[in-house]
C-alpha cells in the first residue's frame, strides 16, 4: 500500500492489517432463533393418596389419573376403638398406611388441611392423627399437600358447607364406583380428586405443599 496513503487517512500499513483481521474475526454464523429440545421422557400415569385423617377413623383412598375417568385402587378406613390408647391408634395408623404405600406406590399425598374444630381435645386428636400420617408419607419419599375441607366440598360438590353423604355420591359418580364409598374413605378419595384437579393443564391455583 501507498505510504501516502496510509498518511493521509492516518494509519500505518501494519495497523491496517490489524483492522482488517480484527473485523473478519467478529464475523458470526447467524444460528437459528429457536432450537429443537431434547425430548422430556414421559412419566407414568399419577396415583394420588387421599388421606382424611381422625384418631378412631382415618379414611385413606388411592386413585390412578386415568381416561375417560380416574381408576380407583383402594379406599378404607382406618378404624380404632374407642378403648385403645391414643398410641396405639397411631401405630395402627402408620403401619396401615405404609402398607397401602407399599403396594400401590402413589406419587404424591393429599391430607385435609387444618379447621377450627368444635374444642381443644378434638384438635389435638386430629392433629396426632395428621402428623402419625404425614410421617409415614413422608417417610416413603412423597410429596404432601394439604386442601381445606371446603374447597374439596366446593370442588367436589360445588358447594362448601355440603354434607358427607353429597360427597361420597358425588365421589361414587366420578369414580364409577358401585356404590358410595364410607364417609371417611369418600372424604379421601374427594382429597385426591380434588389435588388432581387443581394440577390440571388450566388451574389457576396452585396447591398448598407442606
Amino acid at each position: 500500500m501507498p505510504l501516502w496513503h496510509s498518511a493521509v487517512v492516518g494509519i500505518t500499513p501494519q495497523q491496517f492489517e490489524r483492522m482488517k483481521s480484527r473485523v473478519n474475526g467478529a464475523r458470526r454464523v447467524a444460528g437459528p432463533v429457536f432450537t429443537a429440545s431434547p425430548p422430556v421422557p414421559e412419566r407414568g400415569p399419577q396415583i394420588i393418596l387421599g388421606i382424611d385423617p381422625s384418631l378412631r377413623g382415618t379414611g385413606f383412598g388411592v386413585i390412578r389419573l386415568s381416561k375417560p375417568h380416574p381408576q380407583t385402587l383402594a379406599l378404607g378406613t382406618i378404624v380404632c376403638p374407642a378403648g385403645w390408647e391414643h398410641s396405639r391408634c397411631l401405630v395402627k395408623i402408620a403401619q396401615t398406611l405404609r402398607d397401602v404405600v407399599r403396594r400401590h406406590k402413589p406419587t404424591v399425598c393429599v391430607v385435609e388441611g387444618l379447621f377450627y374444630a368444635q374444642n381443644l381435645q378434638t384438635a389435638m386428636l386430629m392433629g396426632e392423627a395428621r402428623g402419625a400420617a404425614m410421617a409415614t408419607a413422608a417417610e416413603a419419599g412423597l410429596d404432601i399437600y394439604e386442601i381445606a375441607p371446603r374447597k374439596v366440598k366446593q370442588a367436589i360438590v360445588g358447594y362448601g358447607a355440603a354434607q358427607k353423604m353429597a360427597v361420597a355420591k358425588m365421589v361414587q359418580r366420578l369414580l364409577n364406583l358401585a356404590e358410595p364409598p364410607a364417609p371417611d374413605a369418600a372424604d379421601a378419595l374427594a382429597l385426591a380428586l380434588t389435588h388432581a384437579q387443581e394440577n390440571g393443564r388450566y388451574s389457576l391455583s396452585a396447591p398448598r405443599k407442606i
